[in-house]
């Protein structure tokens, strides 16, 4: 079976005529160029393509660079094996690769461009089948060397050859995949993941897989799960400690903690609003809102609790995503978050007043936000239903009231009032108008 050429259409007009103009320009040069990677893989979807990676057959990279230089502006990135970006395009162009492992992570290797590399030999080298086939739309030519289409068809995630292993961030990179597009791990891919290790990862390449996995994760408890069952939830002992750790049947039917958190993971990426600075500090905070639980709970006369775990999961969430990302501004804002979870069901049920809902603001930033994730947390007990949320709907329309749902309170008293009565202006007007706020 073959792509049909209507799912070019799925490719922004300038995007899809450069491509054409390259492939063609490429045949009329003796060689081939083929689509490869991610964009066949999303063609076949259906869903639609940003950016094209083409892998060209047949020329030398110095020919390559001269035959591409002529039409466009190009940024040789890897002018030594062969990989070229064309200035002002979304359109990567690389010789085939052969790839030697030399060291540890990612990074520990020797590539080498050759454009005389057969299609099986080069398909072998990336992570996952779905991501291995090569299409020629010219000629309506897939080249499918280890049955990605018929993976993609049944979901499946299924690693390539071997040389999987030699890189350690294809782990996560299933993950994320297997969340994005609901795929089901084989057994065999899963065992070969175990045998893994992180090899120092650097955090940077880490965060990428774990930012897709919240904000583009249709079902993010699939990515999750295929990190337990492989064990690499070794490496976030945050989220191991929520295997096991008992709730309360009556407000969680749904299981333990961790079974929680796969729920709530789910229901937030249902409710995702398409902006993706806000879905990942929300998302990020709904994985870590219950990380104080494994810490505080404890059975009191048939029932299992857990007080004040809000507070508790401060350390535990600091922990966890000091492993994933060095952002200051994303941790801050989503430890408020995991701090004060409970405060919309809590202030819903003793009608707060109007200071108490301006401290919170002020406290978690943007109150939006904390209702997206006690909405979350309240949807991930199935098979119970929370219908409408309505103590996010009140706290909201609250919030809106008081100018305070995306923002905090602006302060009243500033440094000019202080100057107005005659103030010098120096390092104690801080301590004095954070008093007056």
């Amino acid at each position: 079976m073959t792509l049909h050429s209507l799912e070019m259409e799925k490719i922004s007009r300038r995007l899809r005529e450069t491509c054409l103009q390259i492939l063609t320009l490429v045949g009329a040069h003796g060689g081939k160029a083929f689509l490869v990677g991610g964009c066949v893989r999303d063609l076949f979807l259906g869903q639609k393509v940003t950016d094209i990676d083409l892998e060209v057959y047949g020329i030398e990279s110095p020919d390559l660079e001269s035959l591409l230089s002529r039409h466009h502006r190009i940024v040789g990135v890897g002018k030594s094996f062969g990989v070229f970006k064309l200035h002002g395009h979304a359109i990567d162009i690389a010789l085939p690769r052969r790839e030697s492992k030399t060291g540890p992570g990612h990074r520990g290797f020797i590539v080498e461009g050759d454009p005389r590399m057969d299609y099986a030999e080069a398909a072998a080298r990336r992570d996952f089948t779905i991501n291995s086939m090569l299409w020629d739309p010219l000629k309506n030519l897939l080249v499918d060397p280890f049955n990605g289409q018929q993976d993609l068809k049944q979901r499946k995630l299924r690693h390539t050859s071997d040389h999987f292993s030699e890189d350690p961030l294809r782990v996560l990179r299933g993950m994320q995949l297997a969340a994005r597009f609901e795929l089901n791990p084989c057994s065999e891919t899963v065992g070969l993941c175990s045998t893994i290790e992180t090899e120092n990862l650097p955090r940077e390449r880490i965060f990428d897989e774990w930012r897709k996995l919240l904000v583009r994760g249709r079902r993010p408890s699939i990515g999750l799960g295929f990190l337990s069952d492989c064990g690499w939830i070794r490496y976030y002992p945050e989220l191991q400690a929520l295997q096991g750790c008992e709730q309360d049947s009556e407000w969680h039917p749904e299981g333990d903690v961790w079974v929680h958190t796969l729920h709530c993971a789910d229901a937030f990426a249902r409710e995702r609003i398409g902006d993706d600075w806000e879905d990942l500090v929300v998302g990020f905070a709904v994985i870590c809102h219950d990380f104080g639980k494994p810490l505080t709970t404890r059975f009191e006369r048939d029932h299992v609790r857990s007080p004040g775990h809000e507070a508790a999961g401060e350390g535990p969430t600091r922990s966890f995503l000091a492993r994933i990302t060095a952002q200051k501004d994303l941790i801050d804002s989503i430890l408020p978050l995991v701090l004060h979870h409970l405060r919309p069901i809590q202030f819903f049920k003793s009608c707060a007043g109007d200071g108490a809902i301006r401290r919170l603001s002020r406290n978690v930033r943007r109150i939006d936000r904390l209702v997206r994730v006690a909405r979350a947390d309240m949807q991930g007990r199935p098979p119970r239903k929370i219908g409408d949320f309505e103590a996010g709907a009140w706290l909201l329309a609250r919030a809106q009231a008081l100018a305070v749902k995306d923002s905090a309170p602006q302060p009243i008293i500033l440094g000019r009032h202080l100057i107005e009565h005659g103030e010098v202006p120096g390092p104690h007007f801080s301590a004095v108008l954070n008093e007056c706020y």
